[in-house]
C-alpha cells in the first residue's frame, strides 16, 4: 500500500497535529510500500534515515505564528513534478488547509480514496486571529465544506466529533483514537532532567504545550500564585514555546512567582521530555480549546496523571479521583485541586498508575486499526463505480 499524509504541520514543529503525522508515518513507512508527507517547507525539516518521504512545498512562517508555515504549492516547479510522480493508493489529510487541499487535488485527479481527519477547534483558531464571530462562522463553513468532499471523515474523540457536528457536519464519522510511544520511566532520564531544568525536591507541577493564552495558561498561573499565598512549596514547569511566550512571562513577573517557575523554551531531545514527564507529579492541563491532547496520554505512559477541566475535550479519557483530576474552570477550583493533590501525594502516584493501565493507546495498535480501515476503504471504492 502506498499512502499519502498531508498535513499544515510537521516536524519539527511539535504542536499536537504535526506530531500525530510524523507518528503515523513513521509506523505506515515501516510497514508499508511506501508513504508520503505533504507540507510546507521549513528550516530544520527532518529527512535523512526516515521510513517515509517528504515532499514539501514552498512555504512561509505566518505572520502571527512563525512557528507555523503556509505554502503556495501551486508555484513551485520542483513539488509539482515530485508530486506528480508520487504514486499513492489512498490519501489523509489531517488538514483542511493547503496541504489537505492538495490531497483533494490529487485525490480527484487520480480517481483515489480520501480520508479527513478532524483534529482541532477551528472556530477557536479562526475567532482568536480575527477576534469576529462572523469571520470564525465564516471560516467553520469553509472547514465542514472541505470535509463533506471526503470518503470518510474521522474523528479523534467522541468530543471531537461532537464538535463537527456543532459546526454543522451532518454526515457520519469514525472515531479514530491518537497513539503515544510505549514508555517506562527511566531513572537516568529523570535525573538528567532535574539537573538540567534545575529542579529541586519540591513537588513538580508540569504544562506542556505551546505558550497561547488559548491553552488556559492564565488559569495555570493564577493558581499558582493562590498556592504560594497559603505557603504550598512546589515548582511549575511551563515547557513549550508560542506566540503568547513573552506575555506569559510577564504575568507570571506580574504575580510575582519567581523562582517557582521554570520556563523550559521548546524541548527537542524526547529523553528529557519523558524525563520531566517522570519526574513531574501533576500535569496541569486546563485547556478548553484542545480535543484529545497528546501529552495527556504521554504523561499517563509515564505514569503521571493530569489535572484537566471538567467538561472539557481533553477530559474525556479521565475519571475523576480514579486515573486523573477534573476541576471546574475557575482559578479556586483548579487552585484547590492542585492544593489536594500536594496534601496527598501517595494518592496522586496510585492515580497516576492507574492513568498509565487506562488512557494510553499505543501506537502499534492504533496503526493497525487504521491499516484494516485504509485496506477496507480501498476495496469498497475499487467496488464502487465512478459514476456511482
Amino acid at each position: 500500500m502506498r499512502i499519502g499524509q498531508f498535513s499544515d504541520t510537521f516536524l519539527p514543529v511539535v504542536d499536537g497535529v504535526g506530531r500525530v503525522v510524523s507518528n503515523y508515518a513513521k509506523y505506515l513507512g515501516q510497514r508499508c510500500e511506501a508513504c508520503y508527507v505533504i507540507t510546507p517547507l521549513q528550516s530544520g525539516l527532518y529527512r535523512g534515515g526516515l521510513p517515509y518521504d517528504i515532499i514539501d512545498f514552498c512555504g512561509f512562517p505566518l505572520p502571527r505564528a512563525r512557528q507555523y508555515h503556509a505554502g503556495v504549492p501551486s508555484i513551485d516547479i520542483h513539488y509539482l513534478r515530485r508530486f506528480a510522480r508520487a504514486k499513492m493508493d489512498i490519501v489523509h489529510a489531517h488538514t483542511p488547509f493547503v496541504a489537505g487541499r492538495e490531497a483533494y487535488r490529487k485525490a480527484r485527479k487520480k480517481g483515489l480514496p480520501t480520508i479527513a481527519t478532524f483534529h482541532s477547534k477551528y472556530y477557536d483558531d479562526f475567532y482568536q486571529f480575527s477576534k469576529s464571530n462572523t469571520f470564525a462562522n465564516v471560516g467553520s463553513n469553509m472547514v465542514v465544506d472541505f470535509f463533506s468532499k471526503f470518503d470518510q471523515v474521522w474523528a479523534v474523540s467522541k468530543s471531537t466529533a461532537d464538535v463537527l457536528r456543532e459546526y454543522g457536519f451532518n454526515r457520519p464519522n469514525e472515531i479514530v483514537e491518537n497513539g503515544t510511544e510505549r514508555k517506562t520511566p527511566d531513572p537516568l532520564a529523570i535525573r538528567a532532567a532535574t539537573k538540567h531544568f534545575g529542579l529541586k525536591d519540591n513537588p513538580i507541577l508540569l504544562f506542556v504545550g505551546q505558550m497561547n493564552w488559548k491553552k488556559n495558561i492564565r488559569r495555570i498561573l493564577e493558581s499558582a500564585q493562590v498556592l504560594v499565598r497559603q505557603n504550598y512549596k512546589y515548582q511549575l514547569v511551563l515547557a513549550g514555546q508560542g506566540p503568547s511566550e513573552k506575555e506569559v512571562r510577564e504575568l507570571a513577573d506580574t504575580l510575582d512567582l519567581g523562582e517557582r517557575v521554570i520556563f523550559t523554551g521548546h524541548i527537542s531531545d524526547a529523553a528529557k521530555l519523558d524525563g520531566l514527564y517522570a519526574r513531574a507529579d501533576l500535569l496541569v492541563f486546563p485547556s478548553l480549546y484542545d480535543n484529545a491532547p497528546m501529552v495527556v496520554r504521554e504523561a499517563a505512559a509515564l505514569n503521571t496523571p493530569s489535572l484537566l477541566i471538567r467538561g472539557s475535550s481533553a477530559a474525556e479519557v479521565v475519571r475523576d479521583g480514579e486515573n486523573g483530576l477534573l476541576a471546574e474552570d475557575t482559578t479556586e477550583d483548579v487552585a484547590a485541586k492542585i492544593a489536594w493533590a500536594l496534601d496527598h501525594i501517595r494518592q496522586v502516584q496510585a492515580i497516576g498508575q492507574e492513568a498509565g493501565k487506562t488512557i494510553p493507546k499505543y501506537w502499534e495498535a492504533v496503526i493497525d486499526e487504521v491499516l484494516a480501515r485504509y485496506e477496507e476503504l480501498i476495496r469498497f471504492k475499487a467496488r464502487t463505480p465512478k459514476n456511482g
